[in-house]
């Protein structure tokens, strides 16, 4: 019990959740395309695009991956991402 205590304490503390604005999204087919880089991205465990509010919320390891190479990956796919909260 106690093992499984500390793996649920250490799973919240290495993951991080965010919301991005992106910029340049013009139909579903653009999310979906960010979305499978972000999907296939190592760190980041769970990714939605959203093409109808123009944002993504995704759910990443800390210890594996940092913010600002989340945002990179969707800049190198000529969208803007900035961070929500």
């Amino acid at each position: 019990m106690y093992l499984l205590s500390f793996i649920s304490v250490l799973y919240k503390t290495m993951t991080k959740k965010i919301q991005l604005n992106i910029e340049g999204m013009h139909c579903d087919s653009c999310a979906i395309g960010i979305q499978m880089v972000l999907q296939n991205t190592e760190g980041v465990l769970k990714s939605f695009v959203d093409y109808g509010k123009k944002s993504a919320e995704v759910e990443f390891d800390e210890s594996k991956i940092k913010v600002e190479n989340i945002i990179k990956a969707i800049e190198e796919l000529n969208y803007k991402a900035t961070i929500i909260s």
